[in-house]
């Protein structure tokens, strides 16, 4: 039996995202893979017919390679932070029904999947917590959630395409206040400059069907911008389409590399790393 996910609806919201993995997974094979989208687009009753006649336009084939890389940047910094720390907590923070801690599990760290309540809700029924794995349903900026964290051997924390609607100060409070609850961990997230946010938000958000949500956050200079937030920030950052990748790959045209260039180049696409109290 299939979960049905009807038009217009905040569960709507996550299929869309979930559709560019699994178109991700199918067009750049040797770059990235992933399985759980894959399955859960074959477990879900929803018209994709929309997606599947965007997925041919060549800026949404590209969308597609950008979400590879964002995603296989991410999981880059957490198994790096889990080779130091093999039995740290990691936090997907706003996850949808993303699977990225799952694939990063090493048999000894500690899955946290953060979302809004309704969203766990929906995650609970297509992708219920497995072993040393937690649901937890909370608003991020609600600081209550630090409480659910077990950090004694460490946290890594990332957020996928989640910053971009939080304000500046939202932002600045929620990793000052993960400075003082998790001194010693990590913090990796995706960000690019104003012009690259204002696309984000003609072309994203009105795609996706969200209403009432701005695309707000942006960064150019990372460790300048943030660092001076808090003496205790070591923050640092790399181009998210070529600075892990130079994408030299047979699936990937040179167009596309070209473009890639200009998205880490002229609009600062890029993953930002803060190390909260010790070195990052």
């Amino acid at each position: 039996m299939k979960y049905k996910i009807e038009k217009d609806t905040v569960q709507e919201t996550l299929i869309l995202p979930l559709y560019s993995r699994k178109l991700c997974s199918e067009l750049y094979p040797n770059l990235y893979r992933d399985e759980t989208a894959v399955r859960l687009i074959d477990e879900i009753d929803y018209d994709f017919s929309e997606a599947e006649k965007n997925s041919r336009s060549l800026m949404q084939r590209f969308g597609a390679l950008e979400v590879a890389m964002r995603q296989n940047d991410l999981a880059f910094e957490v198994r790096a932070y889990l080779k130091m720390h093999p039995c740290a907590a990691v936090v997907n923070l706003g996850c949808g029904l993303d699977n990225t801690g799952k694939a990063c599990d090493n048999g000894r760290c500690k899955i946290y999947n953060l979302d809004f309540p309704d969203v766990i809700a929906l995650r609970q029924q297509l992708l219920p917590a497995g072993e040393r794995e937690q649901n937890i349903p909370y608003d991020l900026k609600d600081p209550a959630w630090f409480d659910k964290i077990d950090a004694s051997g460490g946290a890594v924390f990332f957020a996928s395409g989640v910053f971009y609607y939080f304000l500046t100060e939202q932002v600045r409070e929620l990793v000052q206040g993960m400075a003082d609850a998790f001194p010693g961990g990590v913090l990796v997230f995706d960000a690019a400059n104003r012009t690259a946010v204002k696309m984000i938000a003609k072309t994203w958000l009105r795609t996706a069907k969200i209403k009432d949500v701005g695309a707000y956050f942006a960064v150019s200079d990372a460790p300048k911008e943030i660092g001076e937030w808090d003496s205790r920030l070591q923050v640092s950052s790399k181009g998210y389409m070529l600075g892990y990748n130079d994408l030299k790959a047979p699936s990937v045209s040179g167009f596309f590399r070209f473009l890639a260039k200009i998205g880490d180049n002229g609009m600062k696409m890029q993953i930002v790393k803060i190390g909260f109290g010790g070195r990052a």
